[in-house]
């Protein structure tokens, strides 16, 4: 695994596109790792002190997750170094989807990521800018449609990642719109987390767990998780947090889903961030849920969920440990050593899963049968794993093995 991993990271990304906003101090770069099948696709996301870097880094895992999430096509990235709460955010993100077009037309695909949401700043932006959908170019790349079929299955995708939840199954409250976006990739990092106990053995229900981060990915993880008879015993996010070793009931996990404004945790019982991160990592509990951003989880962190005693990860962040390398450093190593470390790129690959969905011909477009389908690709997934290592240890590396040895 680690000459495949080795190789894979340092070969250079195919394409790189580097740009310098005329009106502000931002930049951003696409990173396309390859044109694997035709095409290649990634999310945008904008923080400060981004740096191209972060954005090859991520390529590389899209191209990974693609290997399970399907469409085979390469993996590729959107960066924007610029501060997501500057009130010029707009007009930096309508020049960036101006000048990065013709690549969206006619070969890569983008959507939502980190403090760039997928339905009221991608699809909006890209529209304007004369893309039919954020995923036009993976679907003319790589399948080479009819414009018979352009029309049919972009008019899917156009439905389907925006469409509101109907099913109350899927949703914290049918009275609040959430759409598949919102929901798709918290709930397949919940389905590793079922998909682990059935394959490796366990039982779910009365599992504790803690989250990090309260955005689209955790909230809707904790939902799933509580929805399932897993107790929540803490959150910890960048404002603060919360701390329960009896567990929150459902009911309280649905109201700190709904009450959240933006990513941020809103609740009369905030503790400081301090306060939390002192004392979450000693807590007793089974599962861990990295949903935060990338290179946060240190060595001393693991150590202390080792005398916790924690079960599994579902890594819903890209690259959750603190290390330098692109995929596995010494602190992800050691956790994979010691933990069942269920892969970024199998946990959080939902709304992938949902594009290559509706890439496909005439699929149903309800919302049970769109969340099956993003469960059945992780069990799938996982299934693989399991097949040559059926060990609670080392699944992440095993995983990377299955998914380099299609690609290197």
């Amino acid at each position: 695994m680690k000459e495949l991993l080795r190789k894979f990271e340092t070969k250079r990304p195919e394409i790189v596109f580097e740009w310098k906003d005329t009106e502000t101090e931002a930049e951003g770069w696409v990173v396309i790792n390859s044109l694997r099948g035709g095409a290649a696709g990634g999310g945008t996301r904008m923080r400060s002190g981004l740096d191209k870097h972060e954005v090859e880094s991520l390529a590389k895992t899209m191209e990974i997750k693609f290997t399970v999430s399907g469409p085979p096509i390469g993996g590729a990235k959107s960066g924007i170094n610029f501060d997501p709460n500057d009130p010029r955010k707009a007009g930096v993100l309508h020049r960036w989807y101006s000048v990065v077009m013709p690549l969206l037309k006619y070969y890569y695909g983008t959507g939502g990521d980190m403090n760039v949401d997928e339905i009221h700043e991608v699809i909006p932006h890209t529209e304007d800018v004369g893309i039919w959908h954020p995923q036009e170019g993976v679907f003319t790349g790589h399948y080479k449609p009819t414009e018979p079929q352009k029309v049919n299955r972009i008019g899917q995708l156009r439905q389907g990642v925006v469409k509101v939840i109907e099913d109350e199954y899927y949703t914290p409250s049918l009275a609040k719109k959430y759409t598949v976006a919102d929901m798709c990739t918290g709930y397949g990092v919940a389905q590793a987390v079922k998909h682990y106990y059935e394959l490796w053995g366990g039982k779910l229900i009365g599992k504790r767990v803690v989250v990090q981060g309260w955005g689209n990915v955790g909230a809707a993880a904790g939902f799933y998780l509580s929805q399932q008879g897993v107790k929540i015993v803490g959150i910890l996010t960048r404002e603060g947090g919360l701390i329960n070793q009896k567990g929150y009931s459902h009911n309280e996990i649905c109201e700190l889903v709904l009450n959240r404004q933006g990513n941020r945790l809103i609740s009369d019982d905030l503790l400081s961030f301090e306060m939390v991160n002192h004392k979450i990592w000693d807590l007793e509990f089974e599962i861990f849920i990295p949903a935060a951003s990338s290179r946060l989880v240190t060595k001393d962190q693991v150590d202390r969920m080792i005398a916790s005693k924690v079960e599994v990860f579902s890594c819903g962040a890209n690259v959750p440990f603190a290390d330098p390398e692109i995929f596995f450093g010494p602190t992800g190593l050691y956790a994979d050593e010691n933990f069942s470390v269920i892969p970024d790129f199998i946990a959080n690959c939902g709304m992938a899963r949902v594009f290559a969905h509706f890439m496909e011909a005439e699929v149903p477009m309800d919302d049970k049968s769109i969340f099956n389908d993003i469960s059945n690709t992780i069990s799938k997934g996982l299934e693989k794993t399991k097949k040559v290592n059926p060990s609670k240890t080392k699944i992440a590396q095993t995983s990377f093995e299955i998914a380099l040895k299609q690609l290197v």
